[in-house]
Parts: structure tokens; sequence; C-alpha cells
């Protein structure tokens, strides 16, 4: 098992993408604080992976608030006496606006998800990370987005701030032995259409001669296989990267 023992934060857990990731890592030995605002799906998930060789901490919080980030890193420490991965996976999309209709409320309830949640969390897991004294692992969850058209101006915009902020943090603490990467995943079969409501048309029309382009749609397990790679030992020299995971989309 690549994971036994480890201890790990995973965002966004209750489904899609992050469902996937945490199953994976449990099966392969992960003690994991899944975090998700749907308590009722978190402890549906724990159920079905109470035989799993890993364990399954439930943490209902939103990762738009500092205290929530702050709590759930905390929650690991207590609760398995370390923290040695931190996954930001939550994520929510905007309504496919071009700048000239986003508005300042989409903005600040993006950003405060996409951009604000994982920094929160990286600050709180950096300093843990810190007092251990035996670096640590971040692995966040960017998207096509910050490269392709393939959305509003908001969305993309928040997914390329977090990979400059992955890439970022990589360097600052390279010396400290902790290593940050993203995962940048295309087109995947997930719920987080259902954040963005009723798209703009203007936008969306858009996006449309880019989305043609996209290979079939990925899966969240295919998402959690990378997911495992960054988390483990394995990629031990990885430090600093955006692992696509787009099909080959990212070559078109």
């Amino acid at each position: 098992m690549k994971l036994q023992g480890k201890s790990i934060v995973v965002t966004g857990a209750s489904s899609g993408m992050g469902r996937a990731i945490v199953e994976r890592y449990v099966k392969e030995g992960a003690n994991v604080v899944a975090v998700a605002r749907r308590k009722e799906r978190l402890e549906e998930l724990a159920a079905s992976l109470a035989d799993a060789p890993g364990s399954i901490l439930v943490f209902q919080g939103d990762v738009s608030r500092r205290e929530d980030n702050e709590a759930m890193i905390d929650a690991a420490v207590k609760a398995y006496g370390k923290l040695d991965v931190l996954v930001n996976n939550a994520g929510i999309m905007d309504d496919m606006s071009p700048i000239g209709d986003a508005t300042d409320e989409m903005y600040e309830r993006i950003m405060k998800v996409n951009v604000y949640g994982p920094m929160a969390a990286m600050r709180k897991a950096v300093q843990v990370f810190l007092s251990q004294g035996n670096g640590g692992n971040i692995i966040n969850v960017v998207s096509e987005g910050a490269y392709h058209t393939c959305a509003g101006a908001i969305y993309c915009a928040s997914k390329a701030a977090l990979t400059s902020l992955t890439k970022n943090t990589a360097f600052m603490y390279m010396p400290d032995g902790i290593r940050v990467n993203a995962i940048a995943p295309g087109g995947i079969q997930t719920e987080i259409a259902t954040s963005m409501g009723m798209p703009n048309m203007a936008g969306y029309g858009r996006a449309q001669k880019v989305i043609a382009c996209a290979p079939a749609p990925g899966t969240g397990e295919q998402i959690a296989g990378a997911a495992t790679f960054l988390a483990s030992d394995d990629s031990s020299y990885v430090n600093g990267d955006v692992l696509m995971v787009d099909g080959g989309w990212c070559a078109m």
C-alpha cells in the first residue's frame, strides 16, 4: 500500500474527484480527514470504507471560512498525531460569464472557495509541517481552465491564481522539504456544473469552441490515480509541477 499510515486532509470529499481520491487513499492505507459541507454524504462515504485498510474521519466544513480550514488541519493532527499531505480539491464554477458580464458577487463567491480556501489551508499546513520538521506535501487541484478558455473569466482566473500559488509555495519552502504540486483536470465527470446555475449564454457559446475539441470526459478515479502518485513517495522528486490529467486536451 503506497500511503500506509499517512495522515491526509482532502477537501471537497463528498462527491466527484474528492470522493474518488478519499476512496483510493483509504484503500492505500492512509488515514484521511474527509472535508465537505454535506455531512450525510461524508458519513455514507465513511461507512462504505469501513473495511478498508486505512481510516476516515468525517469533518463538516466550508473551505471559504478560515476557521474551518484551520480546524480541519488541527483535526488531522489530533486524530493521527501528524499531518503528511493536504489535498485542496474543493472548487466551484462560475456561470461562464466573460469579463464584461462578471459581477462582484460572483467574484467574491468563486475566489473565496477556489483561491482563499486553498491559501488558508496551505498557510496552516505549512506551519504544521515546519513545526514537525520533516517536510510535507500539498496537492492543489487546479484546472485546464487555467490554460484554456473553457469556462468564465472568474473561474479561469481563480485556477490560474491557484496554479501560481502552487509554484510560489513550492519554491519558497523547497529548503524545508515541503513539496507542492497541482493536478489540472480536463473534462471530468463530476457534479461541479451544479454550482454553475444557468450559464451566461455569450460566454457559454464562446467556450464551446474550445470544449468541442476536448477528448471524451475522464473519471474521478483517473484523477485519484494521479493524486495517489503525488501523495506517495513515488513522486519524492516532483515539486512545483502541474500534472495535466486531461486526455491530451492541453496538446491541442
